[in-house]
């Protein structure tokens, strides 16, 4: 069951700085935004992670592409499903000490940046979008994500020593060409689909979330169906929202997340006052790594939403046909 307490997020409408002199949580970077407006700047070693995280979803395929730096490693990652065969496939580099590996702190336009022998990644943020190009162990991904609108920025804050700033932006119409083993496959404008989870924070050792998204075109309208859970939980923070053709509509409440741990392709139901969303799983991707010290254990079911969300006025969006994924994530790090 979600926490009982309630929610402090308040809207930021100008740019602030993450972090005090002291590298302690600034309580005035605590809150929500429609736009990047922190300047992370995390200083220290140990336990900070910075990330950038791309979901793309196509007529034909699911793509994934991590560039993430945990201090004392960078973990890089290509994962990509066939929708058709449903065959996946999952590249990956260890990079020591994340040498090579660029996350800036600053606010937008950014340019991340991983490159080394086997693998390049370059996500160039420009005037109408982001451009990403990757190329890891014989997946390459050449396409530009459209800017759509408004997006979600939000600091989570277990303490004033342990917190994270996340953004989601969702629904970002895609195209390009995804490349595997040098056979070329088209991704087309109107039917893909991209998501951006950035990430910035200092993390306790050990943390299980909830991640959910769907982006599409139902009834006419543009929709990014964002929602969180565990992670915030007691926080007085969420990641909760629903974007309808660009403009973002805060959901100012922890919702309940219903589904089997004995079963990952059954459906998940996410529930509360303004959402009722059902993800149908169509394939469940199984990621875990243990490294003594470090482990982890993704479950990330792909599929199709059905239900309904509404906007801050009370009014109802058909969240029916959406596509994206829903997951549980348990990291010891």
């Amino acid at each position: 069951m979600p926490s009982s307490s309630p929610i402090r997020c308040p809207e930021l409408t100008t740019p602030v700085d993450l972090c005090l002199a002291n590298s302690r949580l600034n309580p005035a970077a605590i809150g929500h935004s429609r736009r990047p407006l922190h300047r992370t700047h995390l200083e220290g070693w140990g336990r900070t992670k910075r990330w950038e995280y791309w979901g793309i979803v196509t007529p034909t395929h699911v793509i994934g592409v991590t560039v993430s730096s945990l201090d004392y490693a960078g973990v890089l990652q290509f994962y990509l499903l066939d929708r058709t065969t449903g065959v996946d496939r999952e590249e990956g580099a260890l990079v020591p000490l994340a040498l090579g590996v660029t996350l800036p702190d600053d606010e937008p336009p950014l340019t991340v940046t991983a490159k080394g022998r086997r693998f390049n990644f370059e996500f160039t943020d420009q005037a109408e979008g982001t451009r990403l190009r990757v190329r890891l162990g014989g997946l390459e991904l050449d396409v530009f994500a459209r800017h759509a609108g408004e997006s979600l920025s939000v600091v989570v804050p277990w303490s004033d020593t342990r917190f994270q700033y996340t953004v989601k932006d969702l629904a970002r119409p895609v195209s390009g060409v995804l490349r595997i083993d040098g056979v070329e496959h088209p991704i087309p404008e109107g039917g893909s689909w991209a998501v951006l989870d950035r990430g910035r924070g200092k993390w306790p050792y050990r943390m299980t979330w909830n991640w959910a998204a769907g982006s599409g075109v139902v009834d006419g309208h543009r929709l990014g169906l964002q929602l969180g859970g565990k992670w915030t939980d007691g926080t007085g923070s969420t990641e909760n929202a629903l974007i309808v053709d660009g403009v973002l509509h805060f959901i100012p409440e922890q919702l309940l997340w219903e589904y089997d741990t004995s079963h990952w392709s059954a459906p998940w139901r996410i529930h509360g006052e303004r959402v009722d969303a059902t993800l149908t799983p169509f394939h469940v991707r199984h990621a875990a790594t243990n490294a003594l010290v470090i482990a982890s254990s993704t479950q990330q079911a792909f599929g199709v939403w059905s239900g309904w969300a509404s906007d801050i006025a009370g009014n109802r969006f058909s969240v029916d046909g959406l596509v994206g994924w829903a997951e549980q994530a348990a990291n010891r790090w």
